[in-house]
């Protein structure tokens, strides 16, 4: 018996071994493919210069705004296009362009939760009320959050400003000299080799298809990482981030933001840490206003994504991929203290949700409608308006 015993939990390790051998392994693919994407896509463009104008048409703010919110919800997975965007900003795309991406993906992400408080659609009204309040308060913080901090990023360019310090300040004056990031040095050694040797067997296309196809070769690279990453750390984490869960939710909404921030960190995906957290609301294991603030912390746990692929960036515009990072952190930094912080301003989102939720059990059209809405007719009616 004990033997059997030995031998079960030799097996078990020798499991958790290999799972953790292929974290490690999507990890660096995914330093890979950002590299690969930044490289490729300055490739085809002609340089910094020609990215430029490659996305003259996303000039207007809102433009940027709809690609990253549609980009996500088709996605649906934030760390996919975040990383999608560090990439191209470190092969040109303007800082200035990328920020309003960087914000709809904000809102193209709460997709997720929303579809997954669909699966009790078809029990108790209660249940499914529940579910979906605990997936739209996520939504309509976040969509609170843009129609905030996007007017007030136009007409101060605060989060560019800033995130421009903090970036200066792990690269010194910018120049090439002082283009190495301090402790993040022995990301490049190990990516920025394998990139240009790859690049070189692509050379041999003719004129700048060589980068088109570095490009879309490091795009595939990153939904195959991220994919396999999320469902690796979901087998190695799920159990432990359920422990977390019961633990930290209910005990005040520092512990719940941090929670939320921890266990998205470890499964690398805002994705995973909603479809734990709307079923359990849903079944009445936790209450609204506990869900709330984790849901929040979900938000900042995700930019470890972007910031992880932020450190494979190099060339000119090295510091510029880790500022588009460092804009995606500081924006949901600043949503949850301005908002959340704020009685008045935290209010709002929840008692939405919660009025929004017993309208929509009691007439499931609204479920679908809400989704249409915010995901696609908006979009839309944006375009149509700023075009």
């Amino acid at each position: 018996m004990q033997a059997t015993q030995t031998v079960q939990t030799a097996r078990i390790n020798l499991s958790d071994i290999r799972q953790w051998v292929t974290v490690i392994g999507m990890i660096y693919l995914l330093l890979l493919a950002v590299g690969m994407i930044g490289t490729g896509f300055k490739w085809a463009a002609g340089g910094a210069e020609g990215a430029r104008e490659l996305f003259a048409f996303a000039t207007n703010p809102f433009m940027g705004l709809i690609i990253g919110t549609m980009a996500t919800a088709l996605v649906q997975s934030s760390s996919t296009v975040t990383s999608i965007i560090v990439g191209l900003v470190g092969g040109g795309l303007p800082v200035s362009i990328a920020i309003p991406m960087i914000l709809g993906v904000n809102i193209g992400t709460t997709m997720t939760a929303t579809l997954v408080s669909l699966g009790s659609l078809g029990g108790a009204r209660k249940t499914f009320r529940r579910s979906f309040a605990a997936a739209t308060v996520h939504g309509f913080f976040n969509l609170m959050a843009v129609f905030i901090f996007m007017p007030l990023e136009m007409s101060t360019g605060f989060l560019e400003k800033l995130s421009s310090s903090m970036a200066h300040f792990f690269y010194g004056d910018g120049s090439a000299s002082s283009m190495d990031m301090g402790g993040f040095d022995f990301v490049k050694p190990i990516t920025k080799p394998v990139v240009h040797q790859i690049g070189d067997m692509l050379s041999f296309l003719p004129e700048n298809y060589g980068g088109v196809a570095l490009a879309l070769l490091g795009l595939v690279f990153v939904f195959l990482s991220i994919g396999i990453l999320g469902q690796t750390l979901k087998v190695l984490m799920v159990g432990r981030a359920k422990d977390l869960l019961h633990k930290a939710i209910g005990n005040g909404p520092v512990k719940s933001i941090a929670s939320g921030a921890l266990i998205t960190v470890a499964v690398q995906s805002s994705s995973t840490t909603t479809s734990l957290i709307v079923p359990l609301a849903g079944s009445g294991v936790f209450r609204l206003k506990d869900v709330y603030p984790f849901t929040l912390g979900a938000n900042i746990g995700t930019c470890i994504t972007a910031l992880l692929a932020a450190t494979t960036v190099s060339g000119a515009m090295a510091m510029q991929g880790l500022q588009i990072a460092f804009v995606h952190l500081l924006f949901n930094v600043s949503a949850v203290l301005l908002i959340y912080c704020t009685p008045q301003l935290r209010a709002i989102p929840f008692r939405t949700a919660r009025v929004f939720a017993q309208k929509a059990s009691r007439n499931k059209g609204i479920v679908f409608a809400y989704i249409i809405g915010v995901f696609f007719v908006l979009p839309g009616l944006l375009i149509f308006v700023t075009g």
